[in-house]
């Protein structure tokens, strides 16, 4: 009950967030540490961290740290950003930004028992920490003044009803990263709207066994006459399974990148759905920097939703113009 309350303040919040349009994921860069900083917002002498569960090969993260870097050099602040997809080692990186004494930190609560013991350090230590893209239900509990994030579990009931109102018969959910509550909540959100909805985990860092898994359980049951992917790079894996397993079934994915967009523009892929990854990178920053200069708060105690936005055939030639922009 306690989370269905928690996500229902959510959805009924109207977030306090930048309007436009952007574009999310991808297949992009390994385990990875950078910093960037300066530039027009001159120089505020705040150093922040972000500290992500990023998966080698997923671009979605260049759409992130695209924002992120932005906004550092919008506030004039330094940016050091690091990542790693084990949660054991993505909490050593947040306990390093505690140990580097930064001035404010922003972080994924992928895997929130495995981070929030990490992050609740830091806010003892007196450093601000905001949170975004995982974590909605837990980002209070870690002690984070603010979130930024896509309402998962909605998004994936909108998914669910897209697809039974297109003929599902039975829908088949690809996780591809291991105990990430925002990949569990789609599935779970698709499974609300339409019960028949099997889960299958794949490896989201290797895209030909994702291809090999998909296939093999599409050869293995005929049933299956929707795919729902939980990323655009393994939304194009999909294609590529359908093809091999000569399926008719029809695709939709969370996230969007290029790629996707045309397949969704050609009608191969039926929708993607976007969070917005570059706003989540940008406010999350930004909202470190307003907090330590003016002790400015985004959202009102409640996350900040940037999605979910669905991109289908009536609106994918207005979005992807903008595709490019959200990685640079």
């Amino acid at each position: 009950m306690k989370m269905v309350k928690t996500r229902a303040a959510v959805i009924a919040v109207s977030a306090t967030v930048l309007v436009g349009l952007s574009a999310c994921s991808g297949g992009g860069a390994p385990p990875s540490s950078d910093s960037s900083g300066g530039g027009g917002g001159g120089n505020s002498g705040y150093t922040f961290a972000m500290i992500t569960h990023e998966t080698p090969g997923d671009t979605f993260w260049d759409r992130i740290k695209a924002g992120a870097n932005q906004a550092a050099k919008d506030t004039g602040s330094t940016l050091k950003y690091s990542s790693d997809p084990d949660a054991t080692k993505q909490a050593v990186l947040i306990q390093g930004a505690i140990d580097a004494k930064v001035d404010g930190i922003a972080t994924t609560l992928v895997t929130p028992d495995a981070l929030i013991p990490t992050v609740k350090k830091a806010v003892d230590a007196g450093i601000p920490v905001d949170s975004f893209n995982s974590g909605t239900d837990f980002y209070q509990q870690a002690g984070s003044i603010a979130h930024f994030s896509s309402d998962e579990r909605l998004a994936g009931q909108q998914a669910g009803a897209k697809a039974k109102a297109d003929g599902a018969t039975k829908i088949l959910c690809t996780i591809q990263q291991t105990g990430s509550v925002a990949l569990e909540d789609r599935c779970a959100g698709v499974k609300d709207a339409f019960p028949n909805t099997e889960n299958i985990q794949v490896n989201g860092a290797d895209d030909a066994a994702v291809t090999s898994a998909i296939q093999a359980k599409l050869a293995q049951d005929k049933d299956i006459n929707w795919i729902i992917t939980l990323g655009a790079a393994q939304g194009l894996d999909g294609l590529k399974a359908m093809d091999a397993a000569k399926s008719s079934a029809k695709l939709g994915t969370f996230d969007l990148n290029k790629e996707a967009a045309e397949a969704v523009q050609s009608g191969k892929i039926q929708f993607c759905i976007d969070q917005q990854p570059y706003l989540q990178g940008y406010l999350a920053v930004t909202q470190l920097y307003l907090y330590k200069q003016n002790g400015n708060l985004l959202g009102g105690g409640k996350a900040s939703l940037t999605g979910p936005t669905f991109v289908d055939k009536t609106n994918v030639d207005a979005i992807l113009p903008y595709i490019n922009q959200n990685t640079r």
